[in-house]
């Protein structure tokens, strides 16, 4: 079932992004380059050729967001297994390919540059995908009280780091207008915090397969 959840999730983003290309090819070929180039949307009269670029939009927002769904339930089934289970969650570690739709957070800038919208920006929290390649990696591992110890060490790394960042980037952009501009300050804040909860969710990860791996190759060697 899992296997048959992230064969549908992947299938679903590859659509999603090939109909974006074709929208962008079609409105920059028959459509003046409308949503593509920077346009003010309070002078915008509807055309039937801007369907495309519309549909798409809209598929690859509804995508975005059922891929926060996923996330928030991956926690929550996570944690409520690791309160009864004595060996770690099963995880394809190909889902960590959904890392790439962090990339999204790019369009941040197009959006900004047409209509001053950032709510884009924030979907730099989706490079924490990233994390599945190894949490898949220690996939049926026995939670024994040396995994469970790592566990928290990573994780409390994890945490400590990403706060030291929203920290400090509080402290520097606190301090006035970034570029003379309030709205250049908030984009950067946002950034900064949405790649900090990215890199605690893959960090947590990350260290918790190299602590067991490096203590398991120590004890192999003696």
């Amino acid at each position: 079932m899992m296997k048959n959840k992230t064969k549908r999730t992947v299938i679903l983003g590859v659509i999603c992004a090939l109909l974006a290309a074709a929208a962008s090819w079609y409105t920059i070929t028959f459509n003046d380059q409308r949503f593509i180039a920077p346009m003010d949307l309070s002078e915008y009269v509807f055309r039937v050729q801007d369907l495309p670029m519309i549909i798409s939009g809209i598929l690859i927002t509804l995508y975005v967001l059922y891929l926060f769904v996923l996330l928030v339930k991956a926690i929550a089934v996570k944690k409520e297994k690791e309160r009864t289970s004595q060996s770690a969650r099963a995880v394809d570690p190909r889902l960590g390919f959904l890392g790439f739709m962090g990339f999204t957070g790019f369009l941040g800038f197009w959006t900004y540059s047409i209509d001053k919208t950032i709510f884009p920006f924030i979907f730099f929290m989706f490079f924490g995908f990233f994390g599945f390649f190894y949490e898949g990696k220690m996939s049926h591992t026995f939670m024994d009280e040396r995994y469970r110890e790592n566990k928290l060490k990573a994780h409390m790394t994890a945490n400590k780091t990403a706060f030291a960042i929203i920290f400090f980037a509080l402290l520097i952009l606190g301090q006035g207008k970034l570029m003379g501009n309030l709205e250049y300050t908030l984009i950067a804040l946002i950034i900064v915090i949405a790649l900090s909860i990215a890199l605690e969710i893959f960090l947590g990860e990350y260290l918790l397969y190299c602590y067991d791996n490096d203590e398991q190759f120590e004890e192999s060697e003696e």
